[in-house]
């Protein structure tokens, strides 16, 4: 088999391989795109923005406070809250101040957070007021000693921030009542900070910079150990594979999806920092119409998202009625794009909605089609410069071309491990080489693809059934708007397939949407159950859970 099909493929300008040691470590890069951009917006939220000189004074501050409070080089800080514009200042402090940043769900249970801060260690928190009481029921059982909450609107303009604090906390109620010891707003801390110096940083390539959580969906979730180098190296990737569509301090990204996940933590954290780009951060994607608005109030360039999220904009009326003269990138990862969103979405917009693939455990991108629009809708793309990809079998045998099985991925954006799982790591990372769990195909121009997940596969009478092409098939019905499929036991044929499906169009009946699948799916492929709903369970990203729906469907 040809070494590296993909090659001959990338657009022109796009390396084969890229430097993950330009920058010793983050924080020098941050330091780099603070001065070089200091006079340009930075970060936007709620209609206020900083420039990369404010976010540098802040989060030098901010550093400086933690130091200040006794932690060290090493120690774990949790962020807890939504977009907001005290994310990128919490976050770039805490990096130049040697910490290891811990990003945590602000939706998690008291078990779920008890759970993840044990595991990482973590000493300190900023989070969010809304969230705090939770955090009430469980700070007694860790080792968090420091303490900084702050509310929504905290880094707005008077009289912006109490407006929004009070329709928050007393309109909305969207603050429980909590009693923590000890703790310090986030405007505090930053005063606070002024009065200290922060000591420059000796940061190594290797170094932690982020335990980054996966999902969790299955088993205990796991510390994903992301170094220096390996967020360097995926930014300078993601670098490679864009920016010669971007202008040097000209652009305007719109962050919908939580930058506590990886993808948007290392596009809109750091990637577009290299490019001195504004990101405007939006604190609850799922309001729609305030997302519609930030169109509307910004010349929008690069939008970051998942499928679900694009396709809930492609069904607002008011979306189409956008201008959409300035949007040059649209980026779809997280989970699968389907081809009648992205063939919609391009419709609408004159964009193509661009493909990729990654984990969280390679910092996360390993693969995009190209930006240009020369890539293969339903393709998770070509592997990134300085990746390679493989497909192997069950056996352990390299697939050829066209090939089924697991996608195995190498690269410098590949993490150190899982942190205090040494078992895990080595089922997971053989030789260098990063098991994803996820089973796929590459065609003969170096392409992949993604068929499923392992443990997603409906297995019907000893046939594989890949939910992802059946919810494809499905959501091309013009009366669909959403869909999962999951597989539901049966004692014939071990299981069946099943689906929850959302209406677009209210006259939409079970027999017509299972006519639509025989003629579109082979026999043990068509679903023998459809139940509707009037939504689906999704993660706070907006993946859909399909976990979630097979445990209900087990209990009912």
């Amino acid at each position: 088999m040809e070494e590296r099909p993909w090659l001959k493929n990338y657009p022109k300008g796009i390396p084969a391989n890229i430097d993950p040691d330009a920058y010793p470590n983050v924080a020098a890069l941050v330091e780099e795109c603070f001065k070089k951009y200091k006079k340009l917006p930075a970060y936007a939220n709620m209609g206020k923005q900083l420039t990369f000189a404010q976010i540098d004074e802040y989060s030098k501050n901010f550093g400086a406070y933690l130091l200040s409070r006794g932690l060290e080089k090493g120690d774990r800080i949790a962020l807890m809250m939504p977009n907001l514009l005290q994310y990128p200042i919490a976050l770039f402090g805490a990096v130049r101040a040697g910490l290891v940043v811990v990003n945590t769900n602000p939706l998690y249970t008291p078990r779920e957070m008890k759970h993840q801060f044990n595991d990482s260690g973590a000493k300190a928190i900023v989070i969010a007021s809304n969230f705090a009481s939770n955090l009430e029921q469980i700070i007694g059982e860790t080792n968090i000693k420091t303490i900084i909450v702050t509310d929504l609107g905290e880094m707005l303009s008077f009289p912006k921030k109490q407006i929004v604090n009070f329709v928050v906390k007393y309109v909305k109620r969207m603050v429980p009542s909590f009693n923590l010891q000890n703790t310090v707003s986030f405007s505090d801390a930053l005063s606070q900070g002024k009065k200290f110096t922060l000591p420059p940083l000796n940061a190594q390539p290797d170094d932690t910079v982020a335990l980054q959580y996966t999902g969790g969906t299955t088993g205990v979730s796991k510390g994903a150990m992301l170094s220096n180098r390996n967020l360097v190296a995926n930014l300078m990737q993601i670098q490679s594979a864009m920016f010669s569509f971007l202008d040097e301090g000209k652009e305007v990204a719109l962050c919908p999806l939580p930058m506590y996940h990886i993808f948007a933590f290392s596009v809109h954290g750091l990637a577009l920092l290299r490019v001195g780009a504004l990101n405007v951060l939006v604190t609850n994607p799922r309001d729609l119409k305030s997302l519609i608005g930030e169109f509307k109030k910004y010349p929008i360039s690069l939008v970051t998202g998942v499928n679900t999220l694009f396709n809930g904009l492609n069904n607002h009326p008011d979306f189409s009625n956008i201008d959409f003269s300035s949007l040059k990138i649209t980026v779809g990862g997280g989970m699968a794009v389907q081809k009648v969103v992205a063939e919609k979405w391009q419709q609408i917009t004159g964009i193509p909605l661009t493909e990729g693939y990654g984990l969280t455990e390679s910092s996360p991108v390993l693969t995009v089609n190209p930006i240009d629009g020369t890539g293969k809708i339903g393709s998770i793309g070509m592997p990134i410069p300085s990746t390679d990809l493989r497909i192997m079998g069950d056996g352990g045998e390299i697939q050829p071309v066209n090939g089924v099985g697991e996608i195995q991925a190498k690269g410098p954006q590949v993490m150190k491990g899982y942190y205090n799982r040494p078992d895990a790591t080595a089922q997971t990372i053989k030789d260098g080489w990063l098991s994803t769990g996820d089973i796929g195909k590459m065609d003969e121009d170096g392409f992949f693809y993604i068929v499923d997940r392992k443990k997603d596969m409906i297995l019907v009478s000893g046939f594989n059934v890949f939910p992802n092409e059946v919810e494809e098939v499905v959501a091309a019905h013009e009366k669909v708007l959403e869909v999962a499929a999951v597989g539901v036991p049966d004692a014939k044929s071990g299981e069946l397939v099943k689906i929850f499906v959302v209406k677009k169009d209210k006259s939409l009946s079970k027999d017509e949407l299972i006519a639509y699948c025989k003629n579109n799916l082979t026999g043990y492929k068509v679903p023998k159950f459809v139940e509707f709903r009037e939504e689906l369970p999704k993660t706070n990203v907006g993946k859909i859970l399909r976990r979630k729906l097979r445990e209900e469907n087990q209990n009912s």
